[in-house]
């Protein structure tokens, strides 16, 4: 199977952006509309999965978000391995500027969460929340803007959201876990043992990958530790190639066949079960406290500040490269674009807060400063865009 072009991918996150988009407008309108309570009991509805002794038994919230979300974190692990092995991180000058740019996109949303809510413990508790960048609302706004956008800035964002997912993912596993279960976490450890040995005995076939990652998901959800890295470890263990010189693996077989799953059913479900935000009640003290406060100027100011201040100082150093064709402005309209922390931020914000008041501030947070950063971003790289146009047209 051919490996999907950055275009087609980039084609796809466009259209993926709109669909989440629309999840979430659809979301926002039911929580405050007379279908709240439906909406509401509709996600805390019990339901049994599997036959005894191996049924489980959730809610409906639940099942998406430790279910459902591990898919998209198994083909997210799919993804960064293709990438690290063939595509935009493969070559480590051309990669390095997406890598610091998306450390210093953590790194600086995180400290400025931290010192507005420096004086509540709890509060602290939120700190990652805006160090995350959403893949598909970024990527599809950028898309939206076609030929105004240089390619190479467009692969640039991809791979910078690619690396931030994996910070997420590595945030997520050591910093959000409960009370761990030790013969859980043992079983657990057994299974991916087993992933690796399939992967070194050469075996090809996806099925025994799957069929090994289910029995290591299920032992993390029971282990403390949330079940969607079982996915990410099972991914990392799929080949990208097969036995024999030229062959290849069942890697990018699963991501085709998944990420359309994922990014026009799993994705949307997630951000409906989880963006709606009822505004009832809430007054104008709820909207300036310290979490959404503190989770919207993170994404808003941190997110740009963190990314543009990192790659910049990369450049000046020589150690990087400029995306081909693109301006000073359209990079920081880029990183202004890397606040958008709409679905990995609500997710993380989900683990850091299960509470339900807490839980209303950050989805107030992260709607807040992901509207913005994607309404100033495209403003900033469209007039960019426009001004960049005008200049060589002079210079014809």
């Amino acid at each position: 199977m051919k490996p999907e072009t950055s275009a087609q991918g980039i084609n796809r996150e466009a259209l993926a952006g709109l669909v989440l988009l629309s999840a979430a407008v659809l979301a926002l309108i039911v929580a405050n509309s007379p279908l709240k309570g439906i909406y509401d009991q509709t996600l805390a509805t019990h339901v049994q999965l599997g036959i005894a002794p191996f049924a489980l038994t959730k809610e409906v919230i639940h099942w998406i978000n430790d279910g459902l979300m591990s898919v998209f974190f198994f083909v997210v692990g799919l993804e960064i391995k293709r990438e690290s092995i063939r595509g935009a991180l493969s070559n480590r000058r051309a990669a390095l500027l997406p890598i610091v740019g998306a450390l210093g996109g953590m790194v600086v949303p995180a400290l400025i969460y931290a010192v507005i809510n420096w004086d509540n413990a709890v509060a602290l508790r939120g700190w990652a929340i805006p160090a995350a960048t959403d893949i598909a609302f970024a990527v599809g706004i950028m898309a939206a803007l076609g030929s105004r956008v240089p390619p190479a800035l467009k692969v640039f964002l991809l791979a910078l959201a690619i690396i931030d997912d994996l910070g997420a993912i590595l945030i997520i596993a050591f910093f959000y876990t409960a009370d761990l279960s030790m013969q859980a976490l043992a079983l657990a450890a057994v299974g991916v043992a087993g992933l690796v040995l399939l992967n070194r005995s050469g075996v090809i076939r996806a099925w025994p990958y799957l069929l090994v990652g289910a029995f290591v998901w299920l032992c993390v959800l029971k282990s403390g530790v949330h079940a969607t890295l079982a996915g990410v470890a099972t991914a990392l263990a799929i080949p990208l190639t097969g036995n024999k010189k030229g062959t290849e693996g069942p890697l990018e077989g699963l991501e085709h066949t998944l990420s359309p799953w994922v990014s026009f059913l799993i994705v949307p479900t997630f951000a409906f079960a989880n963006a709606g935000l009822s505004l009832s009640g809430m007054s104008a003290d709820d909207m300036l406290s310290q979490i959404p406060i503190g989770i919207a100027l993170g994404l808003f100011l941190g997110k740009p500040l963190g990314i543009y201040g990192a790659v910049r100082t990369v450049l000046a150093t020589g150690l990087g490269e400029m995306p081909r064709g693109a301006s000073q402005m359209q990079l920081l309209g880029t990183a202004i674009l890397g606040g958008i922390g709409f679905t990995m931020s609500l997710f993380i914000g989900m683990l850091a807060f299960p509470e339900p008041d807490a839980s209303a501030e950050v989805r107030l947070g992260v709607l807040a400063g992901s509207l913005l950063s994607a309404v100033v971003g495209y403003i900033v790289l469209i007039r960019s865009g426009s001004e960049r146009d005008v200049r060589s047209n002079k210079n014809k």
